[in-house]
């Protein structure tokens, strides 16, 4: 598969003149077969892989006010978001398809961040830092991700997430729908190297009281305790699953504080 390249881009573009820098990116997606877009914010500091909700799209944190919950850090160059896209219509939301290849297609969105977007930010910013986050189902996606390939996140900020996958299959599991299955593939994870680099993430777990997706955060967060991954799980009064808990959240911490 041909990874990103600068190449891919059809024109440079321009700076914003705005106090926050932000930039649109679209290229046609080598691992998906199609076009994806993206917002940039930012000009430098830890780059953040920002994922939207379910369905969600490029500019969902920009309209929901997360983007400006974090304008000093954006504005002082401590941080740069990437916001990319998701597919989830044509993979875990694609009730018409079954499972395996709901999960074959969320695999090749994998391949897109790994080998377009990651590559991309990694050419625009020399930052050792990168940080994936998201809200419900965008902290799946964090969330798998860091774990999948813990050499490449350093930390993640999870917020109100779901992480049982088979939520999503109606219960059908078989090896590609475990491999992104995070409540079920880190219980049985005992890779030492793979464990070690693990335990080097930074990992946050927010998510409301009364939150549907509660219990499904104690679990994740017993699993990771049993696997001597340390984290943080902060749990806030009331349900908390809307924007303005979130912006709360992140605005508290995508800066490290716990």
């Amino acid at each position: 598969m041909v990874p990103w390249s600068p190449a891919m881009l059809p024109a440079p573009f321009p700076p914003s003149r705005d106090p926050v820098n932000r930039e649109y990116h679209r290229w046609h997606s080598p691992a998906l077969g199609r076009d994806m877009e993206l917002l940039v914010f930012g000009h430098g500091g830890a780059r953040a892989l920002v994922f939207p909700t379910s369905m969600g799209r490029f500019y969902e944190w920009e309209d929901r006010g997360m983007v400006g919950a974090l304008g000093e850090p954006l504005e002082r160059g401590w941080l740069q978001l990437y916001c990319v896209d998701s597919v989830d219509g044509e993979s875990w939301y694609n009730r018409s398809a079954h499972p395996h290849d709901r999960a074959l297609r969320h695999q090749q969105y994998e391949d897109y961040l790994l080998r377009e977007v990651l590559p991309f930010a990694w050419h625009r910013n020399p930052a050792n830092f990168t940080i994936a986050t998201g809200a419900s189902f965008g902290a799946y996606h964090a969330v798998n991700l860091a774990f999948r390939h813990p050499d490449t996140i350093h930390r993640v900020v999870a917020l109100a997430g779901l992480y049982d996958i088979k939520r999503m299959t109606g219960g059908y599991s078989d090896d590609l729908v475990y491999a992104h299955d995070p409540s079920h593939f880190l219980m049985h994870q005992r890779d030492a190297r793979r464990l070690d680099a693990m335990r080097r993430i930074d990992v946050i777990l927010a998510i409301g009281r009364d939150d549907p997706n509660r219990l499904d955060n104690v679990h994740l967060s017993h699993v990771l305790w049993n696997l001597g991954i340390w984290h943080a799980f902060r749990v806030w009064d009331g349900w908390c699953h809307d924007w303005p808990w979130w912006r709360q959240m992140i605005a508290s911490y995508i800066g490290g504080d716990t």
